[in-house]
This record gives C-alpha cells, structure tokens and sequence, in this order.
C-alpha cells in the first residue's frame, strides 16, 4: 500500500512501495517494540508499581494507625473527663472530712474551754467559801472582843437586867444589824 503521487506529467508513481524488505522490517520492528515493551513492564513498570503498591499499603497502615492513635486519644480523653470528675468528688470528700475534723476539734476545744471555766468556777466557789468562813471566823472573834468588853463594862457597873438590855442594844447598835445577821 502505497501512496499515489501524481507527478506533472501525469504519470502515477508510489511514494512507498510495499516491497518485501519493508514488510519485514516493519514485522521486526513490531516484534521488537513488543520485546522492549515486556522488557521495559518487567524492568520498569513491575517495580514502578510494587513501589505503588507498597506506599498504599504504607498509607493503608498510617490511617489504620492515626485512627488507632484517635481512638486511644477519646478513651485517654474520656479517662481524664473521669478523673477530673473524680478528682471534684475526691476533694469535697477532702472538705468534708476536714470540716469533720474541724467540727469535732471545735467541740474537743468548747468542752476543754467548759472543763476550764467549770474549774474555775469551782476555785472560785472555794475560795468564796474560804473567805466566807475567815469573815465568819473574824466575826466570831470581833463577837468575843465585844463580849469580852461587855462583860468588863457589866462587871464594872454591876450588872442588872436593864443594863444588860441596854448594853446588848448598844453593842449591835455598834455591830450593826446586818453583820449579826449574817
């Protein structure tokens, strides 16, 4: 097959001529792009694409494990969204135990402060009733140094029942009625 060309002349010439030594060189041509063709797959296109397959499985492995890693990092997020739950229980359960011990250390100190005053009232009450009995007692003695005058003035002026009266008056006049009493 061969293309026509049509000169001036008119005379038909082919530009190609389909000869036999042109069949055959485009049969080894072709048989030869067909080698090259399988050569070039196995040399550069079966490594071409185990590389491709082996980053796909890379990729593949990387998602698998970034949605790992995520998983891991909700619970880990959970976990700690726990703990700091907790971690509020944890300490009003610290506050409530301190104000116990505070309420209980305030109890321990009023009765402390109770036993004290009780203490003190008792001192206190003991020594009124010490002095109590040294004014008694003082009483007592002023009652016998009255007396004992009483009875120097009875004895001086002999004694009859008038002057008696009157001297006893005399003498709680002097005393005054609220010393004898008590």
């Amino acid at each position: 097959m061969g293309g026509l060309l049509l000169t001036q002349t008119g005379v038909k010439e082919y530009l190609i001529e389909l000869s036999p030594q042109l069949i055959h060189d485009i049969i080894i041509t072709g048989v030869n792009v067909f080698i090259l063709f399988f050569l070039l797959s196995y040399l550069l296109f079966n490594p071409a694409k185990k590389m491709l397959e082996s980053r796909r499985l890379k990729i593949a492995e990387d998602v698998a494990s970034a949605e790992s890693d995520r998983d891991q990092a909700k619970l880990l997020k959970e976990d700690y969204e726990a703990k700091v739950k907790n971690i509020n229980i944890e300490a009003d359960e610290i506050l409530g135990a301190a104000r116990k011990k505070a309420l209980k250390r305030e109890s321990e100190i009023i009765a402390g402060a109770n036993d004290e005053a009780q203490k003190i009232v008792a001192r206190a009450n003991a020594q009124i009733e010490l002095d109590r009995k040294k004014a008694v007692d003082d009483i007592k003695k002023e009652m016998i140094s009255i007396a004992s005058v009483m009875a120097g003035k009875a004895v001086s002026q002999g004694m009859t029942a008038d002057i008696q009266e009157s001297l006893l008056d005399e003498t709680l006049n002097e005393i005054g009625d609220e010393t004898w009493q008590s």
